[in-house]
């Protein structure tokens, strides 16, 4: 004779099972299904300094490849373009010492971007990152500072910002909740 149990444990696995049937699991689900592969041009710089675009571009592309399911490619085999621009680039003193020379160096980068489909519909719709203080609730914010007398250089400020300004970029790739 057949026990109870082996005709109420399938039942319940299978009831069960039932309820969990639309949810989605792993980091897959965080992204768009019906994206695959991503163009990213150059973003342009109004940059005095040299090459913030360039490194800028070259920190999102990684940040795609390494933390989404999307693959970056050329414009004609992308399904999506993520364009941007830097705008602003600005250094200001937050401290001094005694005698009016630099202790900490805010170095505050701007970017705006957008997130199209292949047709030109946005996507995501174009947002501000700054890594300056709140100016708005679509600005996200960070900063990223140095001091000198510690030797620190702007340099390590700018590759700090700007792997921020990619990390921030790339995490709102992902698909609304």
């Amino acid at each position: 004779m057949i026990d109870r149990r082996w005709i109420l444990l399938p039942l319940l696995v299978s009831l069960l099972s039932a309820g969990c049937a639309c949810y989605q699991i792993g980091a897959r689900t965080l992204y768009r299904p019906d994206i695959q592969t991503v163009y990213v041009p150059m973003f342009p710089s109004e940059s005095f300094r040299r090459g913030m675009g360039e490194r800028l571009t070259e920190a999102v592309v990684r940040e795609i490849e390494a933390t989404t399911p999307y693959k970056v490619v050329s414009k004609e085999m992308a399904d999506s373009t993520l364009s941007g621009e830097l705008v602003t680039d600005q250094k200001a003193v937050i401290a001094e010492n005694g005698l009016d020379e630099a202790r900490v160096i805010q170095e505050t980068l701007t970017v705006v971007y957008r997130w199209t489909d292949a047709r030109g519909n946005a996507i995501r719709d174009p947002l501000s990152l700054s890594l300056s203080p709140a100016l708005s609730a679509a600005t996200i914010n960070n900063s990223s500072k140095y001091v000198p007398e510690a030797g620190q250089t702007m340099a390590i400020a700018q590759e700090e910002a700007i792997r921020d300004l990619a990390v921030q970029i790339v995490r709102n790739m992902q698909a609304p909740w």
